[in-house]
């Protein structure tokens, strides 16, 4: 099923399986079927033929018949879901008498006949409708139109390069020199300063979160603490405080604790952490005045020149000086536009800069969002097909706002998309301004069966390309983890989403409720969003509208009595993030949810699931990964043959469910207190699940038996792509049979990620080499000993581009210049060691450092005239992490500015944690002095970042 054809794709499908002979059903009925088959094949095809149309090209006669025919295809697919639900049944209990399951199975013959009957009338219905979609069909003409050939969709290898360039250098430079200069301290004595506060204000696209990011990420260094949060409409309050205090000490706040505060102490509790120390906030995106107000309450007056950016849209949001931003000029404009579509240095490929491009540009109005859009859209496309876009409807009107018209660019991009990526309607969905989950989203996609089934390709794996698509048509904005890199999610901008929203009105598709909004537009909704409102017990029973609803996702909401599912008989995604049901013991009525695919409960304070739960044989995703007060899964999960996710967090699987879920794809599990039999019968059991793709298991306690029984299990997961194992405390691995069962595991070649902090091996196990593990892109592991061809072996990993490697050794590769070593490498960690890159007696190679703090070495004591030019080392290498003990350095008369950094081109970001007891203030402050020095003979001047035991310096 895509969004434009509705169900349409999905039903030929479904009706053909009826004429399967378990089905028995009369051949009149088959014939009926055969025909109304044949039929929703041509009606598809035509759907999609209007769907390559604009939509302003459109007769509106055909537009109300293809959402009519969407409609329809709902309810047709509705009926038979209905229909295979009641024949195929729900399983038992597997220990009922004999007699008990006499009983039950004539009742299901009777309960199948009288399904038959139904469906016969169904069928007959169904083709009644399709007839009449047939003459309205003709009258319209609908098979005249001339549709576009479909775009290609290709990945753009441009896109990590573009998102920096693009969005935050291109035409930002003058603005950021004015804003800092409104920033700017005055006076001698900074502790005595006041604080300041800028407002950055202007229409949504224009940059201004941008701006204020670039600043805020210059600037920081000159502050105590500093944050960067985002507000959006309608906020969570409580939310925005505990995302201030985060970011501005995460190891301090980064527990549960946090949580329970309300918004009182919250504020308290900030004012308290900021009232010593000079600080630098940037609240971004504030609506309303009252939000505004509310954060001030918190920002306590220090006199130590502390500084405050906050973005609005709304003049009378504003506080202290205001900063306007301004539309990009014209030239910046054109470097903006031609960088995106040529790449390189913003000009264009073919010296044609003509009318055609100045035409979009002034559409575009120099607002940076709507010249990115447009430019995504042009990439790839003829000079032609320019000139087409520019005499289409819209592009003539002259008393459009500057608003309308950049939501008219979007448009364009969202009907450029080919059908299967308009899955980004979903994301109406969810609330502004947040992260939404990569893998979650996709799951939900699954359920909603907007993934079609492809030979050789998982639906996950399809699903990952929409998305990978989407953010390389700048459609969404990926977000990367800091610890890992990995993309784990994306944003929507402000304008897309209120794009999203509208679109979603015109089709029906969703309905947003907030929390001024009442149920009563949720009559004919086919999804339904809460987002920061009151959920009454009992209210929703009172829409027969609901009966359709296929899913149901409520955002930081209350229902302290629970929430009743009896209306939602089509159910197939429940999803309750942040949802306060305090007192409730469960989800009630889950059980009677037949069609539901996706379950996701998080942070809803849920303690038990049903045993019912079982009957839900559609069942494919159960994500519990922050239900806490959930203490155990009801057995009858293992009736589940469908699962393909299931994520819980200190929620105990039954003994002997592991083993039955054989359809199982992604498995995270946290086995902290339980005991050596339970854990050591789990991971025998991970043998069964051949289709597991990713598997994180957290806080497993691993003696040498469990070891063995692990290694054996991971050796039979052939379709491993992301393994994760953190276990409670370090596992040492030294013993010989462990090396052996080591030496023996043929990990999967599908393997792209492979997290293992918790094992400390002895050496570099011989799973790990370039010819075993093609594809592995992220590496944690823990090598006790490691030597020069164990580091070799690491670098010759083809695509290997974030590693994080503890060692115990110090070791040297004295060539790493032409051994090719880690080409890809872009996040490099090493938090036991410190590390060397010095130029080589030929004057023409580099060799590569790691030392452990305590050998005896000269470290870092080359000579300023060895500084000379050299090939690069890590050509892509752009964020590096090390640590150092002080007092070992200064023992072996090491030196931080010859570390040769320079070798390493791209580095933006230097992360040094010193190891400083016995250090005195006076030698940190000259520590920090020599590392800068290292920073700034650094033609790039990468952000330095200095942790101690103590307090940051930076």
């Amino acid at each position: 099923m895509d969004l434009v054809t509705g169900a349409m794709g999905n039903l030929a499908p479904k009706l053909l399986q009826l004429l399967q002979d378990e089905y028995k059903l009369q051949t009149g009925v088959k014939k009926k079927i055969k025909f109304v088959s044949d039929e929703l094949e041509s009606i598809h095809g035509a759907l999609r033929k209007v769907a390559a149309v604009p939509p302003d090209q459109l007769d509106e006669q055909v537009k109300i018949w293809a959402r009519q025919v969407r409609e329809a295809s709902y309810d047709m697919e509705d009926i038979l879901d209905t229909f295979l639900v009641r024949v195929e049944g729900c399983p038992g209990p597997a220990d009922q008498g004999r007699l008990k399951r006499t009983l039950k199975k004539m009742g299901k013959l009777f309960t199948k006949g009288k399904a038959r009957h139904h469906i016969a009338s169904a069928i007959e219905d169904i083709k009644k409708q399709l007839q009449e979609v047939a003459e309205r069909r003709e009258r319209c003409k609908v098979d005249e139109i001339v549709a576009k050939p479909a775009a290609t969709s290709t990945i753009d290898p441009r896109l990590e390069a573009m998102y920096k360039e693009v969005t935050q250098l291109v035409g930002i430079d003058k603005a950021m020199g004015e804003l800092e200069r409104m920033l700017s301290l005055q006076g001698d004595e900074v502790s005595n300063e006041k604080i300041k506060i800028v407002s950055i204000l202007g229409f949504g696209g224009l940059g201004k979160t941008t701006l204020a990011k670039a600043v805020y990420d210059k600037l920081k260094p000159q502050f105590d603490c500093s944050a960067f949060v985002p507000v959006g409409r309608n906020p969570d309050m409580k939310k925005v405080f505990r995302d201030i205090l985060i970011d501005l000490d995460n190891h301090k706040y980064m527990d549960d604790n946090i949580s329970v505060l309300d918004e009182r102490q919250l504020i308290n509790e900030l004012r308290d952490f900021l009232r010593s120390k000079r600080y630098f906030i940037v609240v971004d995106d504030i609506w309303e005045t009252q939000s505004w107000e509310r954060i001030k309450l918190a920002l306590v007056e220090t006199n130590r020149g502390s500084r405050i950016i906050s973005t609005t849209r709304k003049l009378e949001v504003t506080r202290g000086e205001v900063y306007k931003i301004q539309p990009l000029s014209q030239g910046n404009s054109k470097r903006l536009f031609y960088t995106r579509i040529f790449g390189g240095d913003g000009k264009c490929l073919d010296n044609q800069e003509d009318e055609v491009s100045d035409k979009i540009l002034k559409k575009c109005g120099g607002v940076p969002l709507a010249i990115i859009t447009m430019a995504s859209l042009l990439v790839g496309k003829s000079r032609g097909e320019w000139s087409e876009l520019c005499n289409s409807t819209g592009f003539g009107d002259k008393d459009i706002e500057q608003v309308d018209t950049t939501m008219w660019i979007l448009s364009l991009s969202y009907y450029d998309l080919p059908c299967h990526l308009r899955t980004l309607l979903y994301l109406c969905t969810f609330p502004e301004d947040c992260i939404i989950d990569k893998n979650s989203l996709i799951w939900k996609w699954v359920a909603e069966d907007f993934i079609p089934k492809k030979p050789g390709i998982g639906l996950f794996e399809v699903g990952e390309g929409y998305f990978n698509d989407l953010i390389n048509r700048s459609m969404i904005q990926a977000v990367e983890s800091e610890y890992d890199s990995i993309i784990y999610g994306c944003r929507v901008h402000d304008m897309v989403l209120d794009l999203l929203r509208y679109l979603s009105r015109e089709e029906n598709f969703a309905t947003v409720l907030g929390n001024d909004e009442d149920t009563i537009s949720i009559s004919s909704a086919r999804r339904l969003a809460h987002q920061n409102r009151v959920i009454e017990y009992g209210h929703l029973d009172n829409h027969k509208g609901l009966a359709k609803l296929r899913s149901f996702i409520a955002h930081s909401c209350r229902a302290d009595k629970g929430l009743s599912l009896l209306s939602f008989k089509l159910l197939r995604v429940l999803a309750l993030e942040n949802v306060n049901m305090d007192g409730c013991h469960h989800v009630k009525h889950i059980g009677n949810l037949l069609h539901l695919r996706y379950l996701g409960l998080r942070n809803t304070k849920t303690c038990e699931l049903p045993n019912e739960i079982g009957a839900l044989k559609f069942l494919q995703i159960i994500d519990l990964r922050a239900e806490r007060r959930l203490k155990k899964l009801p057995s009858s999960i293992s009736l589940l043959t469908q699962l393909v996710r299931l994520r819980v967090w200190r929620t105990k699987i039954p003994d002997g469910v592991i083993e039955k879920l054989t359809s199982l794809e992604d498995l995270e599990v946290h086995l902290d207190e339980y005991d050596d039999q339970y854990m050591g019968q789990f991971v025998k059991d991970l043998v069964n699940l051949s289709e597991l793709r990713v598997l994180k298991i957290t806080d497993i306690n691993m003696d040498e038996s469990i070891q063995s029984a692990f290694l054996q299990s991971i050796g039979n997961l052939h379709k491993i792509q992301s393994l994760t194992l953190k276990c409670s405390f370090l596992t040492t691995c030294l013993d010989e049979s462990y090396k052996t069962a080591c030496g023996a595991v043929l990990l999967s070649r599908h393997l792209r990620h492979l997290f293992v902090p918790g094992l400390n091996f002895s050496a570099l196990p011989s799973c790990i080499k370039p010819s075993g593990l093609p594809n592995l892109s992220h590496l944690d592991l823990r090598v006790s000993v490691m030597d020069e061809q164990g580091l070799k072996i690491l670098g010759g990993l083809p695509e290997l581009r974030y590693l994080r490697l503890s060692t115990e050794s110090t070791v040297t590769v004295t060539n790493i210049t032409t051994e090719g070593c880690f080409q890809k490498l872009r996040s490099f960690k090493l938090p036991c060691s410190m590390v060397e890159f010095a130029l080589n007696e030929d004057y023409s190679t580099v060799s590569f450092t790691i030392w452990n703090g305590k050998d005896d070495i000269a470290f870092g004591s080359r000579k300023k005239a060895e500084c000379r030019a050299a090939t690069a080392v890590m050509p892509n290498l752009q964020e590096l992490c090390v640590c150092v003990n002080e007092v070992s350095m200064r023992e072996c008369n090491g030196n931080y500015d010859n570390l040769g950094l320079e070798y390493l081109t791209l580095l933006q970001k230097f992360r040094v944690f010193l190891k400083c007891e016995g250090t005195s203030d006076a030698e940190l402050t000259e520590t920090e002095a020599s590392l800068k020095q290292a920073i700034d003979v650094h033609p790039n001047h990468p952000h330095l970042f200095i942790r101690t035991f103590r307090h940051i310096l930076r």
